[in-house]
């Protein structure tokens, strides 16, 4: 008897979680927001070494028109936000839009920290978007790749209301952020990270990518993820499982494996840590051969969450805009 599409997406799902020996850890999914990152823990951190830097706060420009709380997705209560920044002025012209996924380990971080990157965007012409989706306090991987998808056939799906060119789709993050948009615009359209509870029937590919610090791989040699040795490991709590004990997972799990001739322009924006962009001299080199444009822009001094201080945060708007002109 021949089995229906839906009936093989739910087998494929079993095959690619279940290792047949070890049960799938759900100690982390506690139901708790984790608020241990914030722009605020980071600077503390941070101005120790770089005492030079400023946290970047809100523009509350008046050529841009913000539209906040709208509900994307609905998950039996649970209702997932995202804001919209556009630009007031209307040119006539269909505009680019860029998805801005903020980071936090998969389990921490708010939207709100990049209002002032969506800001800034968005008074450069763009539609900016800042999704939630959900942390692996409250679900586990593949639920934010679900969530996030949903976001990008929202906003094809509402392309006409914010002037958006449908074609002209980009998806960017910060740290696992950007490891989420390399993911998604890696794998557009990929039926086993697709979800139908949301905007069905819209394609969920992108356009462009933009990677600030986020990891390409969960297993290459250069990666600092999954090391469980004092406390569990962001990408352990997300996963479920240690890489040692499903290593195919985290291997599936990481964007570099699904890099191809189908990939979009990517533009890489990166800080000293050199573990934060594991992968990505593989991944140019998959792309180079395949007559796809990327571009690196590094920041050889500055610490990983350089996108919320000054300087850094000027020349990365910039970085953005110059990239998206070329690829547009």
């Amino acid at each position: 008897m021949r089995l229906n599409k839906k009936i093989l997406f739910l087998l494929s799902v079993f095959a690619f979680f279940s290792n047949g020996l070890i049960a799938q850890n759900l100690e982390g999914v506690t139901g708790v927001r984790d608020t241990s990152y914030t722009t605020a823990s980071a600077f503390a951190k941070d101005v120790k070494k770089y005492p030079h830097i400023k946290i970047i706060k809100e523009f509350n420009f008046e050529t841009v028109i913000r539209k906040e709380d709208i509900t994307y997705c609905t998950l039996g209560s649970r209702a997932l936000k995202l804001d919209v920044f556009e630009p007031k002025n209307s040119t006539g012209t269909l505009r680019p839009a860029v998805i801005i996924i903020h980071g936090g380990g998969w389990r921490s971080g708010s939207r709100m920290q990049h209002y002032p990157l969506a800001e800034q965007l968005a008074n450069k012409g763009y539609v900016s978007i800042t999704p939630e989706y959900r942390l692996s306090t409250e679900a586990l991987f593949p639920s934010a790749v679900y969530d996030l998808k949903a976001v990008v056939r929202w906003v094809r799906k509402n392309a006409n209301t914010y002037q958006i060119d449908p074609e002209k789709i980009v998806v960017s993050g910060f740290s696992a952020g950007g490891e989420l948009a390399a993911f998604i615009g890696t794998t557009a359209n990929k039926l086993l990270f697709e979800n139908d509870a949301c905007n069905t029937g819209i394609s969920s590919h992108v356009n462009a990518i933009i990677d600030l610090d986020g990891t390409l791989s969960f297993v290459h040699q250069e990666s600092g993820e999954g090391d469980d040795s004092k406390r569990t490991s962001a990408a352990t709590h997300w996963f479920g499982y240690s890489k040692a004990e499903n290593p195919i997972l985290w291997k599936q799990a990481s964007p570099l494996t699904y890099v191809n001739e189908k990939t979009p322009p990517t533009l890489f924006i990166n800080s000293a840590v050199a573990r934060m962009h594991a992968g990505r001299e593989d991944y140019i080199n998959i792309l180079r051969n395949n007559s796809i444009y990327s571009e690196v822009i590094s920041f050889e001094t500055a610490p990983h969450s350089f996108v919320l201080y000054s300087p850094w945060f000027e020349p990365t708007v910039k970085g953005i805009d110059n990239f998206l002109k070329t690829i547009f």
